[in-house]
């Protein structure tokens, strides 16, 4: 696999990352009305609730932070690229199936925001999954010189 991904793909996907980090609690709360549903949990799952939603965001933060900053270091094909964009690209690509196999059963609100947020936000994770499975790919490819 002699193709490499632009750095400038690999950042506008550390970018969107970012992004969703950051949007994430307004998700929950204006979209999904989270909060009041967390509310409705006995104490202790309240707290498990919140901590995984920090854990999300918190991965989708790092997630982007580690592209920006060692971009190159991604594609150098390196026992721990090979690792590092395993994991990122299997999450991404488990996002992408739970978004496919569970949330079309929901409805969110018919917000003409919230159905074009919805299909941005679609997107940016397919994007993710497809640039790190990518990334994946030719590390795995290059460090055990499969090609």
């Amino acid at each position: 696999m002699n193709t490499i991904l632009p750095n400038w793909l690999i950042i506008l996907s550390g970018l969107g990352q970012i992004f969703t980090a950051l949007i994430y609690p307004y998700i929950r709360h204006q979209v999904f009305d989270w909060y009041n549903d967390v509310k409705q949990l006995k104490p202790l799952n309240q707290e498990i609730a919140k901590t995984y939603g920090r854990y999300i965001q918190g991965l989708n933060f790092s997630f982007g932070i580690i592209a920006i900053s060692f971009t190159n270091e991604l594609k150098e094909q390196s026992a721990l690229a090979v690792a590092l964009t395993g994991l990122i690209a299997a999450y991404w690509v488990g996002k992408v199936a739970t978004q496919i196999a569970y949330y079309p059963m929901y409805d969110i609100p018919k917000r003409r925001l919230f159905k074009v947020g919805s299909y941005f936000m679609n997107m940016l994770f397919v994007l993710f999954a497809v640039v790190n499975t990518l990334l994946f790919l030719h590390n795995i490819v290059g460090h055990y010189k499969l090609v």
